[in-house]
């Protein structure tokens, strides 16, 4: 697909602030300042400016390893450049001085996209970086959560949540910001897979599980007698104990809204996981809408919103939270979703029970065949994905505020980054003979 041409040069602050609210902007801006000062900075004058980097701390939680040393990322300015034509708005240097996207290299040439799916093409993630992640995030899972049996290991290798990772989040300034994103991406996956899915995983009792699993996330304030308890629980299975760990490093690095906001954006997850066992328990194939309406919350909503934390700044709680931002927010983890559901098609076809995705869930109520269906699928991405672009584009025009500006290139170069792996990971992913 062609990259748009570049538009025409903006002021940093145009009048359609205005439009999207100067009072909240003010509002955020201050207390930016009224944060800076707490935690003993220098007092600062309310303004439009990013807020202070939020640095992680260079040291781990006193159970963890010593960590490497991080590298930081080479020519930042360049790989904060905005990604897909929704976004053209947002690009910090004109798209034709934008490099050419690298080829896949022998490891992931056998990936192909799915044709006629709107995506774009991205670079191949930094083989250094990818390499650093991928052997420190299996240390991670060895040897401070024990995570996995000795069996599971080429599942874990074959995940490749390095390149993942990477990929997702090019504004990474140091690996131990990336790190924050691998530890939670692995931690999820463990609950999916020993509590709902592959490993394990079963709908009944799933309400339990997560609830457990979830204060881990979200700490249980009881008395003395019953809090000794409840924290020895958290070292009672994997799951629980990678969320546990990987929240404390969240934590760390992560301001207390950002914490927050992350809690919020779990506990939709898991709301989804138990309406998705729900329906298995009662082997019910629910109405497409319906099917949407649960994938909005059991999705990758908790990933792009941290985008915010592992590129090292922070978008203040009041932007954040305006329904503009959100429906952007809700949209990429919908399309991304959606891009799951058709990459794993073929593997969940294959996989003992029935699994609902779009493709079967369409075929199933609009009476198609499972070509036309998978082919329907594609365009209801389609057609969020070019939502989200465009609402990503006019809430870009309306809040020029850099952190603003910044998180939506954050969460397109997630979405990007997103198809990217599901697109390259052959170990994972085959596409269906429909074409």
């Amino acid at each position: 697909m062609p990259a748009p041409e570049p538009t025409p040069p903006q002021s940093s602050l145009p009048a359609t602030a205005a439009h999207f609210g100067a009072h909240v902007l003010t509002e955020a801006a201050a207390r930016a300042c009224d944060i800076k000062a707490a935690l003993g900075g220098p007092p600062c004058v309310p303004s439009m400016p990013a807020p202070p980097a939020v640095s992680v701390p260079a040291s781990p939680p006193p159970d963890a390893p010593t960590a490497v040393v991080a590298t930081p990322i080479p020519d930042l300015e360049r790989t904060l450049r905005p990604n897909g034509l929704g976004t053209a708005g947002l690009r910090l240097i004109p798209r034709e001085q934008l490099p050419t996207p690298s080829k896949p290299s022998s490891a992931t040439a056998g990936g192909r996209p799915i044709p006629g799916l709107y995506h774009h093409q991205v670079a191949e993630p930094d083989p250094v970086r990818v390499e650093e992640v991928s052997q420190r995030i299996k240390s991670w899972a060895l040897d401070e959560v024990s995570l996995y049996p000795e069996d599971w290991e080429e599942q874990f290798d074959g995940f490749s949540v390095g390149r993942y990772m990477v990929g997702c989040h090019p504004d990474a300034p140091t690996i131990d910001h990336l790190m924050i994103a691998t530890r939670l991406m692995v931690a999820e996956n463990a609950v999916d897979d020993c509590y709902c899915e592959d490993h394990g995983g079963s709908p009944v009792g799933l309400g339990e599980r997560l609830l457990l699993a979830h204060t881990a996330l979200d700490p249980v304030y009881t008395t003395e007698e019953y809090q000794a308890p409840w924290a020895k629980s958290l070292h009672a299975d994997a799951p629980r104990r990678a969320y546990r760990s990987a929240m404390g490093y969240f934590g760390q690095a992560a301001s207390a809204s950002q914490t927050d906001r992350y809690r919020h954006d779990m506990a939709r997850l898991h709301l989804g996981y138990l309406a998705e066992a729900a329906w298995a328990q009662t082997d019910h194939v629910p109405e497409v809408w319906e099917y949407l309406a649960m994938r909005q919350f059991n999705n990758f909503r908790p990933c792009p919103t941290i985008t915010d934390t592992v590129g090292g700044y922070e978008l203040p709680a009041d932007l954040h939270a305006q329904s503009a931002m959100q429906k952007v927010i809700a949209l990429a983890g919908n399309a991304t979703t959606i891009v799951n559901d058709l990459y794993s098609y073929t593997k969940e076809l294959d996989a003992p029970g029935r699994h609902l995705n779009l493709p079967v869930v369409i075929a199933e109520r609009e009476g198609l065949s499972e070509r036309d269906a998978y082919l329907k699928s594609v365009d209801v991405h389609n057609d969020l994905m070019r939502d989200f672009e465009s609402n990503a584009a006019a809430l870009a025009a309306d809040c020029p505020v850099p952190t603003v500006q910044r998180f939506l290139r954050g969460v397109a170069a997630w979405v990007d980054g997103n198809h990217h792996w599901h697109q390259t990971n052959t170990y994972r992913y085959s596409l269906p003979d429909f074409w």
